[in-house]
């Protein structure tokens, strides 16, 4: 667990030493990471992990990375496994891929990644190319068998899903999922559930975005699907809304003493929800996103609370 010396180093990493807060140390010293079980297996993992769309990709482009090592030690050191990549996130895979490499993680990481090759001409997608993509993905990531691949955005399913089988008979994956962040694609998600029986989704759900809730997450309990949340800060609009507010007292209740755990504990508290996958390029927000997997989750009286206040507050 997390000792101040190492946060110290995290947070020098990433030119911001602070102190780390009492409440939150005490959390990663004295309990264990809260995890789920993926339906179809059993296997368990910690249900806050890493995204690394947003400033995980803007910095994996920049000439200094040392910020994602940072950020890669921080959520491997306190418990957290899951990082979710994907081709389209710029450097983010070959950067983290290197950096984890470097630091001989390659076995305590979940890699979560994705193929999405466009269709040509409106038709279908190379099956070539994809299987191309992918081959630089296992060059990037290091690691064989990946553990996750998923289909992004239902980028041509007819084409993209049989490769991913194949690979999955082969050995080639763990697991196999598709991914959407789109809600009028939402339909066509439950359909791709029904008839390709991935492992796991990738879905937006946040407290202010909560459509995902009455159909997607059901299905995906049904099913037996696993679930990876993305957006759960809907990128930066729940931080826009919140600016300058104190987070409210009785959210303390459940250990939610920032804005970052009470966005984070209250998608992760849905009963079809595996992993909560927030990006950060911050070693010191990656100590804070991974601080909301210990101590309690709201239940769902206190969940519809959660919700309520975030309606109530102004619009950004």
């Amino acid at each position: 667990m997390l000792t101040r010396r190492d946060y110290l180093k995290y947070s020098a990493l990433a030119g911001a030493a602070c102190a780390v807060p009492t409440s939150l140390l005490q959390a990663l010293e004295s309990g264990d990471i809260i995890k789920r079980a993926i339906p179809g297996t059993g296997e368990e993992l910690p249900i806050v992990g890493l995204g690394s769309s947003a400033t995980f990709r803007t910095v994996a482009q920049s000439e200094d990375v040392t910020a994602l090592q940072g950020v890669l030690q921080t959520l491997i050191d306190n418990g957290g496994t899951v990082f979710d990549t994907a081709p389209s996130y710029g450097a983010s895979e070959e950067v983290a891929g290197q950096i984890v490499q470097d630091l001989g993680f390659q076995e305590k990481v979940f890699w979560a990644t994705k193929v999405n090759v466009a269709p040509r001409g409106g038709g279908s997608a190379d099956a070539d190319a994809a299987r191309a993509q992918i081959a630089r993905s296992f060059d990037h990531i290091g690691k064989d068998p990946i553990d996750l691949m998923q289909v992004h955005n239902l980028a041509d399913l007819a084409t993209q899903m049989p490769i991913i089988q194949e690979l999955k008979e082969e050995g080639r994956f763990r697991y196999i999922g598709v991914t959407s962040t789109s809600t009028r694609r939402y339909p066509d998600l439950a359909k791709a559930m029904r008839d390709w029986k991935p492992d796991f989704i990738g879905v937006d759900y946040a407290v202010d975005n909560r459509e995902s809730a009455e159909t997607i997450l059901p299905l995906a309990q049904e099913l037996g699907i696993a679930v990876l949340i993305y957006v759960p800060f809907g990128r930066t609009r729940l931080w826009a809304r919140v600016k300058g507010r104190e987070v409210p007292q009785w959210a303390q209740e459940f250990g939610a003493d920032t804005w970052g755990k009470f966005f984070i504990k209250y998608a992760a508290a849905h009963p079809a929800v595996t992993c909560v996958t927030p990006a950060t390029s911050k070693p010191k927000n990656m100590l804070d996103n991974i601080g909301a997997a210990f101590g309690d989750l709201p239940d769902e009286v206190t969940r519809r609370r959660m919700a309520e206040y975030v309606d109530a507050l102004p619009s950004a």
